[in-house]
This record gives structure tokens, sequence and C-alpha cells, in this order.
């Protein structure tokens, strides 16, 4: 009779934990920031029907990095819990906080109870009515949780990423000053070396507008986009039809 293979539970951690960064360390990245009127998405994803940032409720959005079956999965779950709380009670006790919650606990229950962990990175963001009030919680693998402000990046070299947000971002920030410091943070070569030319078609983009009383989320069209970017547009925020 053979003896069962032992591994120790902190080497077992230690697996998964490695397993799923690796993953995630492989999709393509996102920036999350706030500027003067609410907070901005930007990611690479060339992409038209498979989003990696998206709507949940009101003043609430969702983005994420990684497998893109698990962290859907994540998204519809999150639209049914808040519909079913707004449902429930009311549609102000639908907060980015009580959704992140309630991610951590999945995420932690998968990564310690289930044989593969999730390979996901996600951001809950909230828009609050004045830049007092945003919110966002950057969730991991394992279900850990941070309160970001200001800014946050995911994915590949985020740690780069984010190291260059800290230096240049600055509360107020215009939609196109935003939009143009996370293009160069998507665009920048994690080695050191010369930057990657992007187009507006292989982003992703989409803003919480705080001016809106209710459905704050609007998707930035490509034509908009490549405006916002250019260093010589004038447009400083977007077209009351887009979105």
């Amino acid at each position: 009779m053979t003896m069962p293979f032992y591994v120790s539970p902190e080497q077992l951690m230690k697996d998964r934990a490695d397993f799923a960064r690796k993953g995630i360390a492989r999709g393509r990245m996102v920036v999350v920031a706030q500027y003067d009127g609410g907070i901005a998405f930007l990611a690479e994803n060339p992409s038209r029907t498979l989003h990696k940032v998206s709507e949940i409720y009101d003043r609430i959005g969702f983005a994420a990095v990684g497998k893109y079956n698990e962290f859907e999965n994540l998204r519809v779950a999150g639209i049914r819990y808040a519909d079913l709380r707004g449902y429930s009670y009311d549609r102000s006790d639908v907060t980015a906080r009580a959704l992140a919650n309630a991610y951590a606990q999945t995420l932690g229950a998968v990564f310690t109870e289930q044989s593969k962990p999730y390979e996901v990175e996600i951001v809950v963001a909230e828009v609050g009515h004045s830049a007092d009030g945003d919110q966002i919680y950057r969730l991991t693998y394992d279900g850990s949780v941070a309160d970001e402000r200001g800014f946050v990046a995911m994915g590949g070299a985020a740690e780069q990423a984010e190291r260059r947000l800290e230096e240049q971002w600055r509360p107020g920030m215009s939609l196109a000053e935003a939009l143009r410091l996370g293009y160069g943070v998507l665009a920048a070569d994690p080695a050191g070396g010369a930057a990657r030319e992007l187009g507006a078609e292989q982003l992703e983009a989409a803003v919480l507008d705080r001016s809106r009383p209710r459905r704050t989320f609007r998707r930035i069209g490509v034509a908009t986009l490549a405006q916002l970017l250019s260093e010589t547009s004038t447009v400083t925020d977007l077209p009351q039809d887009e979105g």
C-alpha cells in the first residue's frame, strides 16, 4: 500500500497563489483612474463584444483581467446580486463596498476550497456625487480587498504601471488627460524599450459619468476615443449622445 502524497498547507497555498498570479500576468492590462467628472476605465482589448469593462448597477462599474469565462461569471453574479438587493430594499442600498465584500467571499472560498483558484483580478468602482465620494476597490484571486485612491492598474507589468500612475496622476484631471495617461501606461514597454503604438480600435474605454442622475456608465466609441487621445484635440469630455 502506497502512502498518500503529502503537501503542507503553506506550500499548497503558495502553489495556488503562484498559479493564479502567472495567469493574471498573461492578461492585457486595465487602468482605472478618477478624473474631474467621474471614473475612467481604459483596457487593451481589440474585441468589440468580449468586454473587460462593464456596468453593474446605476453608479457602479466593473473591470477585470485574467480568464474571461471566470471574470464573466463574477460579473453576471454581481449584476444579479445588485438587482436583487435593489429590488428587495432600495436602489441606494446597492453599494460598491457591499458588492466588493460579496466578491471577496466568493474568491476567498474558491481559493481555499477548490483545487484551482480563479485566475482573475477585478475592480469594482462607484462614482459619487462628488470626487470625495468616489470608491475604487481592487480584489485579487484570493479574495483580498484593497481600497484604492485615485487610480489602479491590473494585469501584466502592473507594478511598473502603478509607479507611473503614482508619478503622473493628479486630482482634477480632465477626461482626455486621464485617458492619455492610461494610454501611456498601456503602451509602455515594461523592459524600458520604446513604447508600442496602440490604435483606438485596440482599446476599450468607458466612464462612470458623475453628471448623470442614475445610469452613469457610458462606453466611449472608437472615433471619440481617438479624438480624446489626440494631443492636438480640443475635446475634453464626451458628446451628449455618446454611450
